[in-house]
């Protein structure tokens, strides 16, 4: 079936029960974010604002609330998605030589985009100040577009073939923009408009850039996949919607179904502050010099919805996306990553900071080892992996020692490792390197450290579930166990004061990890909580501590055990 436009997908969900409309005034600013927080927290229904304040163009809200809601949004194509998926079909050589499109469904044919010469999209112009202007928390500087669909391509071979789709963050006005002719675009690290914006650079020529807003719910969820690089995000829409993205030509292609477009380029050099935004790690990004775009035109077609989400601390909507992602690309893992069997990236510590990872051990079949050896091979490829290289924290288990295990399984997984991890020589480091552009936890922006904690082999120690009579030094308080294994305590002193109060031969060695907090009964009241706390706001190589610590041939390592330092920057702030 697929959707022709948002509208009638939110027809579809209104015929089917499965969205409400608020006609009463609701305000974009703060109180249109905390209905939409807590209609998540319900598993509420999809949400239409029709009257928002101060703007003219209904708002959608929720649209993919629930993982359910997200399935049946696309129910009529993720069969064919799967059947790709499960054909091992690199799609781009399908679009390379598209006569093979013959001998798979019909909907695998909608990967093509069709070029036309206008669309709905081009029916009425407008300006920036007229576009709603959402504010999810209090100390954003000014309202930002949630949910865009940032396309560019490549300068040097532009077209469709090499085009990127990318949900970059978009602030319409505040800071130094100039109202209607500039708004923010803030890109991560390691994204695909990046290749572009270099591109630009080296050419000394602007970058054209089109902002599309709403439009079939498939474009929203392309623009989020973790796609190989020469996959175009455009094409993998068609896919999942089965119908092909119909593009305006020009200079650089429009949707011609979506809601919105805002169009512009970005100079080669210019930069102005974008910032604070309240983001999905549950911190506010600060401000900060980025590039931002000069606006050209901005379109609209007649029955335009606006669609929003809000992002914060996990869980949050964006969790559904992560979800989704998960059940469509999940079997390709062993075909990307040799070796690999599945990686979890971790929703409730942010999704980037923390991966958990299922491997094998083939290198050496005549012989049983009791350490890893291919586990580090693939710890390597998996930090090497698009949007996997974020990660900072990377705990890999052989899947021989444990069939059965599953990384999803958070509390096991983690059981399963810390019987088995040795801090003498598990615990590999890589320094002064790139991590998300939204991690503060680092020595500068984009500047941090990685941690893989490989384990494999049988269990080495029983994991304890109480907490033994230790003698805390001062300045540290309130030990409780959160998990088997791991041990929180209050910190209000520095951790090395901490490590130095003990030998490798004490009580507190029962515990293969151990947490230092702000407060430990926070961290501890539930598992969500102890994920953030302990791996969002942390900087392995600066913040990992041992006792009886050494370095060997530059390895670190601790006689005693190892643990992170209390989370958190006195340079960030928590929503």
């Amino acid at each position: 079936m697929g959707y022709p436009s948002l509208r009638a997908c939110v027809e579809d969900l209104e015929r089917h029960g499965q969205l409400v409309r608020v006609d009463a005034e609701i305000d974009p600013h703060l109180e249109m974010a905390e209905v939409q927080r807590r209609l998540y927290r319900s598993g509420g229904p999809a949400v239409l604002f029709t009257r928002p304040k101060g703007t003219a163009f209904p708002m959608l809200g929720n649209l993919f609330g629930t993982l359910e809601r997200a399935r049946w949004i696309f129910r009529d194509a993720l069969d064919a998605v799967r059947l790709v998926v499960d054909a091992k079909v690199d799609p781009r050589d399908l679009l390379r030589h598209p006569r093979a499109l013959l001998g798979f469904p019909r909907a695998a044919t909608s990967l093509l985009p069709i070029p036309v010469r206008s669309g709905p999209v081009r029916a009425h112009e407008t300006r920036v100040s007229a576009l709603p202007a959402l504010v999810s928390w209090p100390d954003d500087g000014g309202p930002f577009v949630t949910l865009p669909q940032v396309y560019t391509e490549d300068p040097d071979r532009p077209g469709l073939r090499h085009g990127n789709l990318g949900m970059y963050r978009v602030q319409l006005s505040g800071n130094d923009y100039a109202r209607d002719l500039e708004v923010g675009l803030h890109y991560q690290i390691h994204r695909g408009i990046g290749v572009h914006h270099a591109a630009a650079l080296r050419r000394g020529e602007p970058l054209r850039v089109a902002v599309f807003v709403g439009g079939p719910p498939a474009m929203t969820v392309a623009a989020v996949m973790p796609l190989p690089e020469g996959l175009p995000e455009i094409a993998f829409a068609g896919l999942l919607n089965r119908r092909s993205a119909r593009m305006i030509r020009g200079p650089l292609h429009v949707h011609a179904d979506a809601d919105f477009c805002i169009e512009g380029v970005i100079d080669p050099f210019a930069q102005k502050p974008e910032g604070p935004f309240g983001d999905h790690l549950g911190y506010y990004s600060n401000r900060h010099d980025f590039p931002f775009l000069r606006v050209t035109r901005v379109t609209h077609r007649p029955d335009a919805i606006w669609p929003f989400t809000v992002v914060g601390r996990p869980p949050q909507e964006d969790t559904t996306f992560g979800a989704l992602i998960h059940e469509m690309t999940g079997p390709l893992v062993p075909d990307v990553l040799p070796g690999v069997r599945a990686v979890h990236a971790v929703d409730a510590a942010g999704v980037h900071p923390l991966l958990l990872a299922l491997g094998s051990e083939r290198y050496t079949p005549y012989a049983k080892l009791s350490r890893p050896a291919e586990l580090l091979t693939q710890a390597s490829a998996i930090l090497g992996q698009g949007q996997m290289s974020l990660a900072k924290w990377l705990f890999i288990a052989a899947e021989g020692d444990a069939p059965g295990l599953d990384p999803h399984d958070v509390p096991g997984f983690f059981a399963h490792v810390l019987a088995r991890v040795d801090p003498r020589r598990d615990l590999h480091f890589v320094c002064n390197t790139t991590i998300d552009t939204l991690d503060y936890s680092g020595s500068a922006l984009n500047e941090g450290s990685k941690v893989v904690v490989a384990a494999a082999g049988p269990a080495r120690r029983t994991l304890p579930t109480t907490v033994p009579p230790l003698a805390l030094p001062d300045g540290f308080t309130d030990a409780r166990v959160a998990l088997p294994g791991v041990l929180v305590v209050t910190a209000k002193a520095d951790p090395e004061r901490f490590c130095a109060a003990f030998d490798a031969r004490g009580l507190i060695n029962a515990f293969p990890l151990v947490v230092l907090v702000d407060g430990a009964a926070f961290a501890c009241a539930s598992l969500e909580n102890l994920l953030w706390v302990t791996f969002t706001r942390s900087d392995p190589a600066r913040d990992v501590r041992g006792i009886e610590a050494f370095v060997v041939d530059k390895a670190w390592g601790a006689t005693g055990r190892s643990w992170s330092t209390r989370a958190g920057s006195p340079t960030t702030r928590r929503r």
